[in-house]
């Protein structure tokens, strides 16, 4: 008899973007005409950069010919793109990597569901609260979560992160062994100073905790002294994961490529006490459940670190920054609160009144034909928020805001 992972079985029916993707087509069918705005989903609409296609194009040709033909590739990804990472991502920053801590993946989300893979079922875990749903509905699926009752787990701490403590979480108030933290945060829009993620740093390693940090929005980072990255942080690599993606930093949302750290440094412990290296680990990991990312992919990612790359990719970043100030600086002006938008593409909008989270996104959806994304969907403490994307087109952002500014909140 083949018995099911029950676990499954407590999970909400539907993820959170499936959702609302539910609603969006019932508001379709009774609105046809509408042309609907998505400031919702957080998918890019630029297409990519030159230097990107022309990487694509030359590896796609290298696949004609047998004597430049790639078939499997590395499990921890190709040299050239590997090398390019810590040259580009970190010596600049003074951190400084072996090649073989960086492992290509087909994006941060796939290798943040992943990782418990390596770690045991009855960890501690903790994250902040709003929170990318990821982080919560992999761990229910291995069975750290514990119980849901009305979308709060058991055994989860929940860390609000909220304008009540300027976005800043506290400290668990107990021994915590799984800690995720996102900066540029998603979905606050929201970061960390290097004194506020020391405290981060220097609790994991009194605690022998492990700090998973997905840093997918660094590249986003518009304001001097905050951390791109964790390793930034003196004695970070004996505590941290750090996760990256290629998805919004250069439009990747449809190529797949991203990559994640694993120090050396860093370690977890047997029940017998004795402390395991994770780099290990998560290579053998990777090696058996995992093919790699396809040679076009990387050479494309690689294309991102030319000097060309850089600047257009830079481009892209300010387009959409520019959308982000758009509609920042259009909702403070018709009296709305909102945070992020300044080192982050997103917009955290406090819902007006008394507003529950579901309530606003179908208020909004069928008053303008905008798509929001409800913050309850991000966790207890995103109650009474929804979340705006900056990554629409410009035409689409500017008519989103002509549209909101015509509503009669």
């Amino acid at each position: 008899m083949a018995l099911v992972n029950e676990h499954f079985l407590q999970l909400s029916e539907n993820y959170l973007f499936a959702e609302i993707a539910k609603k969006v087509n019932a508001y379709k069918v009774l609105h046809p005409k509408q042309k609907i705005i998505s400031l919702g989903i957080g998918d890019v609409t630029q297409p990519l950069c030159p230097a990107v296609i022309k990487a694509i194009h030359e590896a796609t040709d290298e696949m004609t010919r047998p004597e430049t033909f790639h078939g499997y590739g590395p499990e921890r990804g190709y040299a050239f793109l590997r090398d390019a990472i810590i040259k580009n991502d970190f010596q600049p920053r003074g951190v400084r990597l072996d090649s073989s801590e960086i492992f290509i993946s087909d994006g941060a989300k796939s290798d943040l569901g992943n990782i418990g893979d390596i770690l045991r079922w009855d960890n501690s875990v903790a994250v902040t609260d709003p929170v990318y749903p990821v982080y919560v509905d992999s761990n229910a699926m291995a069975g750290r979560a514990g119980i849901c009752q009305d979308g709060i787990w058991s055994d989860i701490s929940y860390l609000p992160t909220t304008a009540e403590n300027d976005f800043c979480p506290a400290l668990p108030k107990r021994g915590i062994d799984i800690i995720y933290l996102c900066y540029p945060n998603n979905p606050t829009g929201t970061t960390l100073t290097k004194a506020q993620l020391e405290k981060w740093v220097k609790y994991a390693l009194k605690e022998e905790a492990l700090i998973l940090f997905d840093a997918a929005y660094e590249a986003y980072i518009q304001e001097d002294g905050i951390p791109h990255s964790i390793y930034e942080i003196r004695g970070a690599k004996k505590c941290a994961i750090e996760f990256h993606s290629y998805s919004k930093t250069a439009g990747f949302t449809g190529i797949r490529c991203g990559y994640t750290v694993v120090p050396k440094e860093v370690a977890a412990t047997t029940l017998s006490g004795q402390r395991v290296t994770l780099n290990h680990l998560w290579e053998r990991r990777q090696s058996t459940k995992f093919n790699g990312t396809s040679y076009i992919s990387q050479r494309a990612a690689e294309a991102i670190y030319t000097p060309e790359g850089k600047q257009q990719i830079r481009e892209q970043i300010a387009y959409y920054m520019e959308n982000a100030r758009l509609m920042r600086e259009t909702l403070t002006a018709m009296g709305l609160t909102v945070y992020g938008g300044v080192n982050a593409p997103y917009i955290w909008l406090r819902t007006p009144g008394k507003s529950g989270s579901w309530t606003f996104f179908e208020e909004m959806l069928y008053a303008t034909g905008i798509v929001c994304t409800p913050g309850a969907g991000f966790g207890p403490s995103g109650e009474g928020y929804v979340r705006l994307t900056a990554f629409g087109s410009r035409e689409d952002c500017l008519e989103a805001m002509e549209r909101l500014k015509k509503w009669k909140l």
